[in-house]
């Protein structure tokens, strides 16, 4: 990404959310790859991030919820629950009350591999503390989670702005 002038932007007049989101996108991408190098052999960051949902959030859970806490299509989903089944990491069985369909959960064998994935983590992150201020980044969690939570509840937001946007 910006990897020149020791990552310093030019000076834009953006607004500050567009500025916010952008960093959260650049540090997500960051993130990611970083995380990418460490993880399990053959577990890829899609997959670890539906059991790390399992794991927060419990389950069972149909692949159509999962799509779309995941803001992916069911298709795209449905590919990673496969490897995820075929790994032994979920169990997918027929949803009593809707037979046609499915209610994924987590088996012992994905909890275990989501902890390996954890510790995977630990030596870099253990690595970043010492070049962070921790307790900066503590206050930090607070104002996350909150920006998390009001687009997770305003996830039809976009469309509806871009609606207007077309009515003008």
């Amino acid at each position: 990404m910006d990897n020149d002038k020791n990552n310093q932007p030019s000076k834009l007049n953006d607004p500050t959310l567009f500025t916010f989101f952008n960093e959260i996108g650049i540090v997500d991408q960051l993130a990611r790859t970083a995380f990418e190098r460490v993880l399990p052999k053959g577990l890829t960051v899609p997959q670890f991030s539906v059991l790390n949902h399992f794991v927060r959030l419990g389950g069972p859970r149909t692949p159509a919820q999962l799509a779309s806490s995941f803001q992916v299509s069911r298709a795209t989903m449905t590919n990673t629950l496969k490897r995820l089944d075929d790994a032994g990491f979920i169990v997918a069985e027929r949803d009593p009350n809707d037979g046609r369909s499915k209610k994924i959960d987590i088996t012992q064998s994905g909890r275990d591999i989501r902890e390996v994935a954890v510790g995977s983590l630990m030596p870099l992150l253990a690595e970043m503390s010492t070049r962070f201020d921790l307790s900066a980044i503590a206050t930090l969690i607070p104002t996350l989670q909150a920006v998390r939570i009001e687009l997770d509840n305003s996830r039809e937001l976009a469309g509806e702005v871009a609606a207007r946007q077309k009515d003008q």
